[in-house]
């Protein structure tokens, strides 16, 4: 049976465009990692014809170079079958007004964004971080206009706190604007306690859907990190990330979750991603792939069945 037969789809909240479960993003892979246009397109080819539907990018992922790869092929898909995501936030050079979300740089990135991926419209545009120095009004306002002149068909954020979706929903609901309608958090068994017990209660809420980022832990969980960090792996070339999550106490978890895995006959992958999956406040879950291997790996999450006991277990394994 093939993944396309049997791929799910889901509401982004209270809404009715529905995304699938699972969806292909570009941060660090595509124009970065794969600069190789000829497996970019075989990657894509696949993950449409599994099913997949949302393709979720940024303006900051390889400076602009992901939006062109990416899009490049997207335009070969009929429009309407796609859910494509872009971001605004992260500086783009050294001036002092590219960055933010103060109103004039939402609205001059949405413009370059466009261009590069090389659509009329974006179904989801993300305020990557929250903005302290611009007021929730400026960047509500900014929005609401891009939807209303169809640039945008909902807007959403990413890493932001509960308490910062409530109040950019109560500012929207007073003076009568589009509110954001998805939130992008990180989100996985080594990342469980921000995403269960701020963005949740709150995106329930609110009514707000989920996209979830890092489901593999940037590939700690899959095993790769098991006998060390590989030259040019993705905690080979970025710090934070390798200081954040690579601890001694993680891999014997993982090492431990690893063997489960084996007991069920699947992989790591698979068992860690459909364990995100299973959260029913997850609308989609965001892969990451370099190789069309990978991506084929990944999508076999979509036939592992967790049962609420093994929900259980692997919760335990990694509590919050």
């Amino acid at each position: 049976m093939s993944t396309k037969k049997i791929m799910t789809y889901r509401s982004l909240g209270r809404c009715g465009t529905k995304v699938s479960l699972y969806s292909l993003g570009g941060w660090t892979t595509f124009g970065g990692s794969v600069t190789d246009e000829s497996m970019v397109k075989t990657i894509i080819y696949a993950a449409f014809e599994a099913g997949i539907n949302f393709f979720d990018i940024a303006d900051i992922y390889a400076k602009g170079e992901s939006e062109r790869f990416m899009g490049k092929v997207l335009r070969e898909f009929p429009r309407h079958e796609l859910v494509i995501s872009s971001k605004v936030f992260w500086p783009m050079s050294d001036d002092i007004n590219d960055a933010g979300l103060s109103r004039k740089h939402i609205m001059e990135s949405v413009e370059k964004t466009l261009k590069r991926i090389g659509t009329d419209y974006l179904d989801l545009y993300f305020c990557h971080r929250f903005d302290v120095n611009t007021p929730v009004e400026e960047t509500a306002r900014a929005m609401d206009d891009l939807v209303r002149q169809g640039k945008v068909i909902y807007w959403g954020t990413s890493e932001w706190t509960g308490a910062q979706l409530r109040l950019a929903h109560a500012v929207c609901d007073s003076r009568n604007l589009y509110a954001p309608q998805v939130e992008q958090p990180q989100y996985s068994l080594l990342a469980r306690s921000k995403f269960e017990q701020d963005v949740v209660p709150a995106t329930d809420e609110l009514g707000m859907g989920t996209v979830v980022w890092s489901p593999l832990a940037s590939g700690l969980l899959t095993g790769k990190y098991d006998q060390g960090i590989p030259a040019h792996s993705r905690l080979a070339q970025i710090d934070w990330l390798k200081d954040s999550i690579y601890t001694e106490d993680r891999l014997a978890k993982v090492i431990a979750f690893g063997k489960r895995a084996a007991t069920l006959g699947v992989s790591r992958t698979q068992l860690a991603l459909a364990w995100a999956a299973s959260n029913p406040a997850v609308s989609s879950v965001i892969l990451g792939a370099t190789r069309i291997e990978q991506l084929q790996e990944n999508l076999g999450a979509l036939r592992v069945g967790l049962t609420p006991d093994l929900k259980a277990e692997l919760q335990a394994l990694f509590p919050i």
